[in-house]
């Protein structure tokens, strides 16, 4: 419980195995595990309130992590979008679900692929649960973001 008395539910491993294995057997990919303790890591990290006091600090570390730190074979891209949705649901943020799965289906994409760090993700995650769209600032920082990346890309051809 956090200083505003908000309490927060969270899942545990297994569960998060569990919507990993449906993943894959549903949309395919390599089965298993490569790295127990970075999946570990943030279902705990997430659970400090000191760290991670609201709602968008632990959504965006548990995407983040679970992106980025390659727990599984394969699927982590879709695992940290499945189980951040899954965590919205059950802490009654079930109103915004579709929207962060449609929105964050690219954005998941260019986290993994270095275009948005994790400040950004940050930002875009608060916007989505408290805002209707995302401010002329936020929109400009990704399309600088996206192309930043995309000159890079095009100056190590």
């Amino acid at each position: 419980m956090d200083d505003h008395g908000i309490r927060f539910f969270y899942f545990d491993l297994t569960h998060a195995i569990i919507v990993h294995d449906w993943i894959i057997e549903h949309s395919g990919g390599l089965a298993g595990i490569k790295d127990i303790g970075q999946l570990e890591s943030p279902l705990e990290h997430i659970q400090n309130d000191w760290y991670y006091p609201e709602m968008e600090d632990k959504l965006a570390h548990l995407v983040f992590s679970i992106n980025k730190n390659h727990a599984f074979n394969d699927g982590n891209k879709r695992s940290s979008l499945a189980l951040g949705a899954y965590f919205l649901e059950l802490n009654g943020f079930d109103y915004v679900v579709k929207r962060f799965v449609i929105e964050m289906e690219n954005i998941a994409v260019w986290v993994a692929d270095n275009v948005i760090d994790k400040d950004l993700q940050h930002q875009i995650i608060s916007s989505i649960l408290y805002e209707d769209d995302y401010s002329e600032s936020l929109k400009l920082a990704i399309f600088e973001a996206i192309q930043t990346a995309e000159l890079k890309s095009v100056l190590h051809c």
